[in-house]
């Protein structure tokens, strides 16, 4: 195409959520995005990352010389260069949160200067994706749980996920009322954040079956792969185990994959090198004959998730999916229980609402 990087730009907003959230192992009361777009050819890419202000400042000092003047159709190329160039700064965390915001910049505006939406680029496998509803923290009430979750069963989500872990002995029961909230054709998961012991966590797989819980993520840490291998080879049958959202790389999935520990694998392309990184975790997964499920970032997700082969959902998560609403202009709403890349839109087909955006900025 002829067209060469111009200019680099990295912001950081930090938004407060509502209320303060938990999970089974941390608490939080903001969200903060990390933000890159890359100006080429008369078009401009936008990336994006959930991430510490000091991705901005990454990819703005460390990475920023690397790909200016550069082509953006050599992407590849120019991500290796980009990862080569990280190793003093400690590649994993985040540096591969800065590194995944450029990449997905990169496809964006490739995209862009071809015209077409990154579906079409990357070649479309499925019109839409299933998406899940996800939140259910440990710090909301019974109450609150149920009004939550029943809400997203209402407006047609058929799967939904609660967060466990933080009270074990308590997590039964909130399991019971989430299923009576949101009936029994909705599937229920649950989510531990890697809270539990492996024993502990198959005790508390067969009273989650109980209430018909099919989907198990993190019942140990994701460092454990032992854990998570005796978890998903003693699960009550039909359920399913599922980690991987915080990889970094193709190295960390293969080691996950090898080792049994999951039935499906999570990625996060925010985290794992982006587009390119996405792409890599998917085909794995196809090679080991199971499905990848997209963690948080459902706007970046949509069309990442429309273009592999064996897909399990999108996880249209609380915190992220009011932030994008907030803040990206086209962000992913769930249809009928579903999200659908918008075809018209070139590239990612969503954008950062500077205005909008500005009284966040750190």
């Amino acid at each position: 195409m002829g067209a060469t990087i111009q200019r680099v730009l990295a912001r950081a907003y930090r938004v407060p959520t509502e209320r303060p959230e938990s999970d089974g192992t941390l608490d939080w009361s903001s969200t903060t995005l990390v933000t890159c777009h890359l100006a080429a050819g008369g078009k401009e890419g936008f990336g994006y990352t959930y991430a510490e202000p000091g991705a901005a400042g990454l990819i703005q000092r460390l990475l920023a010389p690397v790909i200016q003047g550069e082509d953006p159709f050599s992407s590849r190329a120019l991500l290796s260069r980009m990862v080569q160039r990280s190793r003093n700064a400690g590649f994993t965390g985040g540096s591969a949160m800065a590194l995944s915001a450029v990449d997905v910049a990169l496809w964006d505006l490739k995209a862009k200067l071809l015209g077409v939406s990154l579906v079409e680029l990357l070649g479309r496998a499925r019109a839409r994706a299933v998406a899940y509803g996800s939140g259910g923290f440990t710090s909301l009430s019974p109450w609150e749980l149920e009004r939550q979750l029943g809400g997203w069963a209402a407006e047609g989500l058929r799967a939904v996920k609660m967060k466990v872990g933080r009270d074990p002995e308590a997590d039964p029961e909130r399991v019971r009322r989430a299923r009576a909230a949101v009936g029994p054709e909705v599937a229920l998961m649950v989510d531990a954040n890697g809270a539990y012991g492996a024993k502990q966590a198959l005790a508390l797989a067969d009273r989650f079956a109980e209430s018909g819980v099919r989907w198990f993520e993190e019942p140990v840490s994701s460092d454990d792969l032992e854990g998570l291998a005796l978890v998903r080879e003693r699960a009550p049958a039909g359920m399913d185990v599922a980690a991987g959202e915080y990889g970094d790389s193709p190295r960390y999935f293969l080691r996950m994959l090898r080792a049994g520990a999951v039935d499906v694998l999570q990625a996060d392309a925010t985290r794992c090198l982006g587009v390119t990184g996405f792409l890599a975790a998917a085909e794995l997964a196809d090679a080991f004959q199971l499905p990848i499920s997209t963690h948080c970032a459902p706007s970046l997700h949509a069309p990442l998730a429309c273009a592999v082969a064996r897909l399990a959902h999108v996880e249209y998560f609380a915190d992220h999916a009011r932030l994008e609403r907030l803040l990206l202009d086209g962000a992913a709403v769930p249809e009928g229980g579903s999200v659908v890349p918008d075809p018209g839109r070139p590239g990612l087909g969503v954008e950062l609402k500077r205005a909008d955006a500005e009284p966040y900025a750190l």
